[in-house]
């Protein structure tokens, strides 16, 4: 799951991908044997623009590890290294999520965000996984519309969302066939560790969110030995890689909007939304069965029932979701716009965050690891029809958009079966209870799936994002602590989050008034 925001990012850091030309399928050059555990980083500045001690290089990775001397992929890295050689304790690898999240400029921000004591004792190593951004990108050719994911079932147009399916799946076979096969979690953590390999370090500490906990989780069933430090945030369920994933959404959708309508009632008197949850609930409804039968206008944009069901993930945020609904009943009554509206925000919101970047290159690789990672997708479009109706029943905010049809459908077999959970890995895993992308449960099952692993809730937190995140998060002790001694709490460990200022709560943004700009798209882990 990606925290969907390394577009921006990398051009503030003079770091654009889309300036880099896109892999097909016969751009992959050759190596000699074994060069990529021999090769030497030639670190130069990244940008005139960034700090000299904001250094970037380029690897030589194998694109098959089962063929090292095959063909090989380009995998940019970066580093800021410790300003403090007696405190140094080693490299921390960071991963912003996705799958096609690039974080070649993690470093350049963590280094502004983590507590000196923490800081202080790593080089921050960041990189764009293999596929992603300067790391030999691929694309799937794909267009804005078949890039979108989110398509309610209904009968009618259930035969157009196969079509759909099958399309992305065929043209992304086309664009990247032979290295589709290889952009995978466990390709990437092999990757990891041909960078430890190559920074001469005996082991390597991390710090992951969302995808990039799966992520580290795989690398400390391949590589044990070699995993020191270890921060997994805000997490996904082994077990549920990767449709099932998908399916939580819905899942946990009916909690946080059951939370949400007790929230809104409670505060009637400044959102008019109803005195009751009952009452909230049937005026969301009405306004989807309103805009069912004829669409909204806000704002410039005619928005359907299942338009509006798709802001799923700001029921997480009582507040924001208020405001939000109580703007769609403005414009469904021909109103002006409650006074304060945030019309830009708003419409953000419903858009998912903002428009699609013009490349596919971070849904290309979505889909190729969501796809490539497990077998488990279903192979018949009959089941997915069925799973989506019922759903639709059973998780009525989200439930059709989860379990309808997806390109894994129609995808190639994996090369590698899922990893299983086996080996004891002490690491620490961190968790919002109010997160929309990988909820509780999901956490939980990670927590679950990794033995010796010790598990930092934030009860009452809400958001995509923990450590550094919120600096005002409950949690971050906790990790301060590990990250500094490398010792974990005895056991797990539950805090209650500060409950948020009245003005944070008229806030617009859903995102965490945290130390770094990572928001979460409602489509991406």
């Amino acid at each position: 799951m990606r925290l969907k925001r390394s577009a921006p990012l990398l051009a503030a850091a003079g770091l654009v991908a889309a300036t880099v030309p896109l892999l097909t399928a016969t751009q992959v050059s050759a190596a000699p044997a074994a060069d990529h555990l021999r090769q030497k980083p030639a670190w130069q500045r990244c940008s005139p623009e960034q700090p000299a001690s904001y250094e970037c290089a380029t690897l030589k990775v194998p694109l098959d590890y089962r063929r090292p001397d095959g063909p090989t992929l380009d995998l940019a890295i970066s580093r800021m290294k410790s300003e403090n050689p007696a405190k140094r304790h080693g490299v921390m690898l960071l991963n912003p999520g996705g799958p096609g999240g690039g974080g070649l400029d993690l470093p350049l921000l963590m280094n502004e965000s983590l507590p000196k004591d923490v800081r202080e004792q790593y080089d921050l190593i960041g990189f764009d996984p293999r596929g992603v951004g300067r790391s030999s990108p691929i694309t799937c050719g794909l267009n804005a519309t078949e890039q979108n994911f989110e398509r309610p079932y209904r009968p009618e147009t259930f035969p157009s969302d196969v079509a759909w399916a099958q399309t992305v799946a065929d043209k992304c076979r086309e664009k990247a066939g032979a290295v589709l096969p290889y952009i995978t979690t466990r390709n990437t953590a092999r990757d990891m560790d041909t960078v430890r390999a190559v920074l001469g370090e005996r082991k390597l500490s991390y710090l992951g969110y969302s995808y990039g906990t799966y992520l580290g989780a795989v690398y400390s069933q391949m590589f044990p030995e070699r995993t020191d430090r270890f921060v997994l945030d805000s997490a996904v369920d082994p077990k549920r890689v990767w449709r099932g994933m998908i399916q939580v959404w819905a899942e946990e959708g009916e909690p946080a909007f059951a939370r949400w309508t007790q929230w809104a009632a409670e505060r009637s008197s400044e959102y008019g939304l109803g005195d009751s949850p009952k009452a909230v609930s049937d005026t969301f409804w009405g306004l989807v069965a309103r805009a069912d039968r004829d669409p909204i206008d806000f704002e410039g944009m005619k928005l359907t029932g299942d338009g509006i069901r798709t802001a799923r993930p700001y029921f997480f945020y009582p507040a924001q979701a208020s405001g939000l609904i109580t703007a769609l009943k403005a414009a469904a009554e021909g109103k002006p716009l409650p006074a304060g509206a945030d019309v830009p925000e708003l419409k953000k919101m419903l858009r998912g965050g903002g428009e699609e970047p013009a490349s596919d290159n971070g849904t290309a690789v979505f889909w190729a690891v969501l796809c490539g990672d497990t077998g488990a997708w279903p192979r018949y479009t009959e089941q997915y029809e069925r799973d989506a109706a019922r759903d639709k029943a059973k998780y009525p905010l989200y439930g059709d958009f989860a379990s309808n049809i997806k390109p894994c459908a129609f995808w190639q077999r994996p090369v590698e079966a899922a990893t299983p959970m086996r080996t004891r890995a002490n690491v620490l895993t961190v968790q919002n209870e109010w997160d929309s992308q990988t909820p509780l449960s999901s956490g939980q099952g990670l927590h679950r799936a990794l033995k010796g692993s010790r598990m930092v809730l934030a009860a009452g937190g809400e958001g995509h994002g923990v450590y550094v995140f919120d600096p005002r998060s409950c949690a971050n002790a906790t990790v301060d602590a590990y990250l500094t001694t490398g010792v974990l709490p005895d056991k797990d460990v539950t805090c209650q989050n500060p409950q948020p200022s009245a003005a944070a709560e008229r806030g617009g943004s859903p995102a965490p008034s945290g130390r770094l700009p990572f928001p979460a798209g409602p489509g991406r882990f």
